[in-house]
């Protein structure tokens, strides 16, 4: 290879002679290099691609190695649709963790409502969301976030604004937290922004600090109502079903005994009549036979049992006469 040399303050120095041909195929290759890095790209799992030709919309690629037009005639821009995002109202975390730590105090204008009966809220919530459109999200609003923020606080300004105080910090958290939901999805619709709100979740909803004492004292009192309530409601439960049972009791008893008592009586006046028909068959032996009835149920019970003759006399003083010997024992 020829080779040029130079004076470089007075020191000859030697270059190598790089001819045309050479050149030539540096360009070559660096064209290459160009083209290949700019031709071939790869959109995550979690992405998809969104092409654009000369700034304008072609298409939109899923995951996997992709070819584009090279030297800037294509460019492509990844979006992550799969992602949840979080945006907060009224607070911010200051440091995540088993210990999540919050900013509240510099945020109030966010979190400061008025509701429907013209009380305060402090009301902090927050709004996860994913991008469902990439081409609406990209190109139809200048700044999606921002947008986001603003329609979420209007919209859950105008909830608050519906409802009392009550209803705000106690009992209606989850309807407005749905309302809210269905309000701010419908609004960014309507902008085409390409954002699908996954929830709203309610946070803290607290009463303005300087009132903060006079609402927990409030608050203090229905929870006594309230339990002294569950208390009179528990006895309730557990003294009336008592007594029910006890009254079908004592029906139940007096219906079997009814029962015992009609059953008797009917049992009582077949056997008479049983008796009656057969004495009317045969007086005689059936009147012998009721006498011997009679005697083997009197007789077990007597102490003593003469037999007397039929041509006895004196019995009387037979009978006295034991008496007294008893007596005397």
């Amino acid at each position: 290879m020829a080779r040029k040399t130079i004076n470089v303050g007075g020191e000859i120095i030697e270059l190598p002679d790089v001819s045309k041909k050479m050149v030539f195929i540096g360009g070559i290759a660096f064209l290459a290099l160009i083209f290949v890095f700019t031709s071939f790209y790869t959109v995550d799992t979690n992405e998809v691609g969104v092409i654009q030709r000369f700034g304008a919309y072609i298409r939109t690629t899923q995951p996997g190695l992709h070819f584009r037009i090279p030297f800037g005639t294509e460019t492509v821009t990844k979006v992550k649709v799969q992602n949840v995002y979080k945006e907060e109202f009224g607070f911010r975390t200051a440091q995540a963790g088993v210990r999540t730590q919050y900013l509240r105090d510099t945020f109030s204008d966010e979190s400061l409502m008025l509701t429907g009966d013209l009380n305060s809220a402090l009301v902090e919530w927050i709004v996860q969301y994913r991008i469902n459109d990439p081409v609406k999200y990209l190109f139809n609003v200048r700044n999606v976030r921002e947008t986001l923020r603003d329609v979420s606080e209007s919209v859950m300004r105008q909830v608050v604004g519906d409802r009392s105080v009550d209803e705000v910090i106690v009992l209606g958290r989850q309807e407005i937290e749905d309302e809210a939901q269905r309000l701010t999805q419908s609004v960014l619709d309507d902008y085409a922004t390409g954002l699908k709100v996954v929830t709203i979740k309610l946070q803290d909803v607290n009463p303005p600090k300087p009132v903060q004492p006079a609402f927990n004292e409030v608050n203090e009192a229905r929870q006594e109502k309230e339990r002294i309530i569950n208390q009179a409601l528990e006895a309730y439960n557990k003294i009336i079903p008592q007594a029910e049972g006890q009254a079908k009791q004592a029906i139940s008893e007096a219906e079997g005994y009814a029962l015992n008592r009609v059953n008797r009586a009917k049992g009582d006046a077949a056997k008479f009549l049983a008796v009656w028909r057969e004495y009317s068959k045969a007086k005689d032996v059936t009147r012998r036979r009721l006498y011997l009835e009679t005697m083997l149920e009197v007789l077990p019970n007597i102490e003593n049992i003469y037999v007397v003759d039929e041509q006895q006399q004196g019995l009387i003083q037979l009978l006295q006469l034991g008496k007294k010997e008893v007596a005397s024992k």
